[in-house]
C-alpha cells in the first residue's frame, strides 16, 4: 500500500503564499514522478504541477510564474510553493506519482489538502 504524508494546506488571504508537501516512501520516491492535482468545487480535478525523478516539470499553462514545483531526494519529499495566490486557486490539492516516462500517468493519489484563498 503507498500512502503519501501531505501538509501545508490551509485558508490564506488573496496575494498569499503557502507550501505544500508530500512525503513518500524512497522506493516511490526513487522511481514515480510525482506532482499535483486540484479539483475545485463543481470542477474537474486538473493538472497543478509534475515532477520527474530526472528534474524535468510541467504545469498548468494558467499557474506559470505563481508556482514552483520541487524535489527533495533526501526528504523524499516533493513541494509545491504557490505564490500570489488567488480565490480561484481554492480547491483541494492531491499530491500524486505516476509513470516518469508517461506525463498523463497516475498510479498512485494522495487524500488530499485543502486550500482556501479567501480575505
Amino acid at each position: 500500500q503507498v500512502t503519501f504524508v501531505e501538509s501545508g494546506g490551509g485558508l490564506v488571504q488573496p496575494g498569499g503564499s503557502l507550501r505544500l508537501s508530500c512525503a513518500a516512501s524512497g522506493y516511490i520516491f526513487s522511481i514515480y514522478a510525482m506532482g499535483w492535482y486540484r479539483q475545485a468545487p463543481g470542477k474537474e480535478r486538473e493538472l497543478v504541477a509534475r515532477i520527474t525523478t530526472g528534474g524535468s516539470t510541467n504545469f498548468a499553462d494558467s499557474l506559470k510564474g505563481r508556482f514552483t514545483i520541487s524535489r527533495d531526494n533526501a526528504k523524499t519529499t516533493v513541494y509545491l510553493q504557490m505564490n500570489s495566490l488567488k480565490p480561484e486557486d481554492t480547491a483541494v490539492y492531491y499530491c500524486f506519482a505516476g509513470d516518469d516516462l508517461n506525463s498523463d500517468s497516475v498510479d498512485y493519489w494522495g487524500k488530499g489538502t485543502l486550500v482556501t484563498v479567501s480575505s
